[in-house]
């Protein structure tokens, strides 16, 4: 069920107990257990915290935790599947669920005692009507009546006859209504798409309570530019948010200062700001960021030798020496760097690329640490998929959790070179697909299949770096290709998961749109490919869409999805 009141039947409801906080592995989640966490310790609220990347480690967590606690909080999963079918939990156990996946399964939303859901009621859910959905059971027990064995004497026969027509009516309506139930059903669950981001609505819970800090409204932020920064939402649901968040910054930063109200040179301060869309230009150089951010390089096409060709002209037309583009950023000369949106702007709307400015904001650490929210979003990303040291996943957790923190800036500048070796193996990955024409048209999507010994494809194995490589890839494609048909398909990415046990990670992706309303219907198609053709597959992501297959079943279950799709 919805709550309406966050504060009430949410946090007065916690607040005495012993929580167990489950934490799916996304920065949007990490965001919103880092204002979770600042509030339980103002109330010094007992808490543990599990993170869970997919539902087998939500079931597992919960098994291990569920004869300790009766209080669950889920952050960014558990909306979308009936929950309490899976966990089989006591009647005396209660979940708070805050996520971002859509459609909420309707169960939960219905559920009235152990489900309860932290979401915004603004966002568009179009939840079917109760009575559409469930019928009570006293309805169904009339049509398992005894039959008669027809020896009754004649007065009965008439009332036993009326009995038959009637029950035969009620089957009539049950089926009826089933097979619109099932419609019902197959319209609302067709797409998964995302809704406000959980750091929002955890940060909309503290200012309730009055209890929002600066840094909570950070994460807020940080929570809202990774699902920018991931493609999750719309420009416009983008914008909307950020102008909500933009009176918080209004508030929190907003400072008369005098002699008596001097700030000191260490705060923290959060500005609002036009800035360019170049992925870590401001700790990077700025000929590395335009080569390694997707808007830039796809535009360009700069997997081609015309490509680099056309960058160089870029950098005549804004008069920038090769010199000092191919520094670091903060060593360039300060006379360039003052004018330097401008002289891209102007350049890059004759190259093409008129959306190179982006709304976002930036965070000050005093004097000399400036990021851009999206600095910090490739960072949490890649510290949480470091593939570096084989670590166990909760340790990368721990460190992508305390490196939004402002006391750890150098795991924070370690997350931002491990983001940058990122962006440039995507790049890398991209311009060898398309220039090895590894991108094929299947018929109602394009395929795209990582051989074993790609450089960097273990990189792939891991669900934030396989999505953002397949919209980098898929964007790319549409500036290559002449064919005016590729430009409306949706993409289906796979990449080796464990060879030993002979698995690929596979994702689809909605078409590349300026329209595009985020909807991706490959969660479902997956799931009726697989059925169909008793594929082994593995569906443990909270995204739908991203699935583990076994190697020699991959033919057979695309063939299943290019009927199905067709």
């Amino acid at each position: 069920m919805f709550l309406s009141d966050f504060r009430k039947e949410f946090y007065e409801v916690i607040v005495t107990q012993r929580v167990l906080l489950l934490v799916a592995s996304d920065v949007d989640a990490l965001c919103a257990c880092k204002i979770l966490q600042a509030l339980f310790q103002c109330d010094q609220v007992q808490y543990t915290l599990v993170p869970v990347s997919g539902w087998q480690e939500l079931e597992t967590a919960f098994l291990d935790h569920k004869d300790q606690f009766q209080y669950f909080v889920l952050i960014n999963c558990g909306a979308n599947v009936d929950l309490l079918e899976i966990l089989q939990p006591e009647e005396d156990m209660f979940f708070f669920i805050c996520d971002t996946h859509r459609p909420i399964n309707v169960v939960n939303v219905y559920n009235e005692t152990q489900i309860k859901l932290l979401v915004k009621q603004d966002d568009d859910l179009e939840i079917p009507a109760y009575e559409d959905i469930f019928r009570d059971e006293e309805e169904d027990e009339d049509d398992s009546g005894n039959e008669s064995d027809g020896s009754e004497p004649s007065g009965k026969r008439k009332r036993f006859e009326e009995d038959i027509m009637e029950r035969t009516m009620k089957r009539r309506q049950r089926r009826e209504w089933e097979a619109h139930r099932r419609e019902i059903l197959f319209d609302y669950e067709q797409y998964e798409y995302h809704g406000t981001s959980s750091a929002m609505v955890m940060f909309d819970l503290a200012w309730i309570m009055s209890k929002d800090l600066n840094d909570m409204l950070w994460w807020a932020i940080v929570g809202l530019t990774d699902q920018w920064v991931q493609d999750k939402i719309t420009q416009m649901k983008y914008v909307t948010d950020i102008g909500t968040l933009q009176r918080h910054v209004s508030r929190h930063n907003h400072r008369n200062e005098d002699d008596e109200n001097s700030v000191s040179i260490d705060c923290m301060r959060i500005a609002f700001e036009y800035d360019l869309r170049l992925a870590l230009y401001q700790h990077w150089s700025l000929f590395e960021s335009l080569c390694n951010t997707c808007y830039t390089s796809a535009s360009l096409k700069l997997w081609s030798v015309q490509g680099q060709k056309r960058l160089q002209e870029f950098f005549a037309d804004m008069g920038l020496p090769l010199k000092q583009v191919k520094q670091k950023f903060n060593s360039m000369d300060i006379s360039l760097k003052e004018n330097l949106q401008e002289m891209i702007e102007e350049s890059a709307s004759k190259f093409g690329m008129k959306n190179l400015r982006v709304q976002t904001f930036s965070i000050h650490f005093g004097f000399k640490n400036k990021f851009l929210a999206s600095d910090i979003v490739y960072a949490t990303a890649s510290l949480m998929e470091n593939i570096e040291k084989d670590e166990p996943g909760t340790d990368n957790f721990i460190k992508a959790l305390d490196s939004l923190s402002r006391n750890n800036l150098d795991k924070l500048h370690q997350g931002l070179e491990l983001a940058k070796k990122q962006l440039r193996a995507i790049q890398q990955t991209v311009a060898s697909c398309i220039c090895t024409n590894l991108v094929i048209s299947q018929g109602p999507f394009l395929y795209c299949y990582l051989m074993e010994g790609t450089p960097d494809v273990k990189l792939f194995s891991k669900p934030v770096s396989l999505c953002l490589l397949s919209k980098y890839l898929l964007k790319s494609f549409v500036f290559s290709t002449k064919n005016k048909r590729c430009k409306l398909l949706p993409l289906i990415v796979a990449a080796p998961m464990d060879i030993e046990q002979g698995t690929v990670s596979m994702v689809g992706i909605p078409p590349e749109t300026e329209s595009s309303d985020k909807k991706n219907f490959f969660g479902r198609a997956f799931e009726k490919a697989a059925e169909s053709t008793n594929s082994r597959t593995l569906h443990n992501h909270f995204d739908m869409s991203i699935i583990e297959l076994k190697m020699e079943d991959r033919s057979k279950f695309l063939d299943a999805l290019i009927s199905l799709l067709s």
